[in-house]
Formats: structure tokens, C-alpha cells, sequence
């Protein structure tokens, strides 16, 4: 669990494909100090487990399903990662809650600044858009931030500089694709709802043709 507060920008040192799969090493320092193998770290908002460490990179391996579901495709040497490592029981919850299991891809249309801040607007599908609400909480590439507009196609966040300053947000092109994880509660409701009206649709208790012949009756 996370909280998507970013604790520092790493660099991909290397990523080897093997088949839809891959094998990624990330330069981070600074999350390193106190980290070690079987850890899970957030990278770019996907939760993975370290399998290998020196003192300043850690190496992890991606299944074709997280490769498949997240911009962890779009990786190359060089390129830089928003980087969590998982919560401390304890510690002041000061993001959301944040498990690192991605449900899609978003993508930057339009950036605009207002005085110290800046707009980012967002295009992604209608089923991420679904669980996505004005003044809810989303995390984008594993950043923890308040949606500030919504509509059928895309969502509006606003940051401010030292958000700016810490993570890639703003390194990004129009186009470019960012993680998506949606708030759990919502998917928390939809699925505990949706299980009620499939027990009812299954449950047929009424006096029909159906219940007579299964009881003797016809």
C-alpha cells in the first residue's frame, strides 16, 4: 500500500524484454538506503517487488498482464520514473490510499499554467472516467492528486510547483501515456451493487410454471 507522495524521481538503467515480459533496472539512491530484496516499491504508480539491489539501482521483473495494463512498456534507458516505497504502518497518511495495481492508461491533451500552478487535462476511457469524480482523489504514474474537473472524455488536475519540482508530471509531451489508478471505494461500491442485483436476477422464489414443474406440481 502507498500513498502517492513521491519520494524521488528514478532513471531506468536498463530494460530487457523477454517476450511480452520484461526485466527493468531503475537508478534511485535515495529510496535505496533503507530497502531490500522482496521490498515492493511503487514505479510510476505499479506496485513491484525488488528482486535484485546494489546501493544505488534496484532491478524488478514485469508480467506481460502489468506490461499490457501500464506505460512500464514505454521504458527505455534513460527514461525517468516516479518513485514510492510502500507505507510504514504508522506514518502519517498524508496522499490516499494507494495499492499500485494500475487500472489503465491515461493521456496528456493540454497543459496550461495559472499563476503558480499548473492544469494538466487527461483523455481516457469511459470506463476509467466512470470512477473518476470532481474533488476525488487519483493517482497519476503512482502521484497522489485531487480531480479538479471532469467530463465524458477527459479529467482536469491542477499541481503545484513543489509537485512539479518532485515528480515527471511536467516532463511529459502532449500524447504522452500516464498510469491510471481510480480511488477503490468506487470500485468497492460498484462491485458490492453489482452482486445484489445478480443474487436477485439469480434468485427466483415467485410462484411460476418453472417452480411447479421442479416441485411435482406439473
Amino acid at each position: 500500500m502507498f500513498t502517492g507522495l513521491i519520494e524521488e524521481v528514478g532513471e531506468i538503467t536498463s530494460v530487457t524484454r523477454k517476450g511480452n515480459s520484461a526485466q527493468i533496472t531503475v537508478k534511485a539512491p535515495k529510496i535505496l538506503k533503507e530497502s531490500k530484496i522482496g521490498d515492493s516499491i511503487s514505479t510510476n504508480g505499479v506496485c513491484l517487488t525488488v528482486t535484485e539491489k546494489t546501493s544505488n539501482t534496484y532491478t524488478v521483473d514485469v508480467m506481460p498482464e502489468t506490461m499490457n495494463r501500464s506505460n512500464l512498456k514505454n521504458l527505455k534507458y534513460g527514461s525517468k520514473v516516479n518513485i514510492e516505497r510502500a507505507l510504514k504502518v504508522g506514518n502519517r497518511l498524508d496522499g490516499h490510499m494507494v495499492s499500485g495495481h494500475v487500472d489503465g492508461i491515461g493521456k496528456i491533451s493540454n497543459y496550461r499554467k495559472e499563476d503558480n500552478a499548473v492544469w494538466i487535462t487527461l483523455n481516457t476511457d469511459k470506463t476509467l472516467l466512470k470512477y473518476i469524480i470532481e474533488k476525488g482523489s487519483i493517482a497519476i504514474d503512482g502521484t497522489s492528486l485531487t480531480v479538479a474537473y471532469v467530463d465524458e472524455k477527459s479529467f482536469k488536475v491542477s499541481i503545484i510547483p513543489h509537485t512539479a519540482d518532485e515528480t515527471t508530471l511536467l516532463d511529459k509531451k502532449i500524447g504522452d501515456e500516464v498510469n491510471l489508478e481510480c480511488d477503490m471505494v468506487g470500485k468497492y461500491i460498484e462491485k458490492f451493487l453489482n452482486f445484489d442485483k445478480e443474487e436477485s436476477k439469480n434468485s427466483n422464489t415467485g410462484l411460476n410454471e418453472e417452480f411447479l414443474k421442479n416441485n411435482g406440481f406439473m
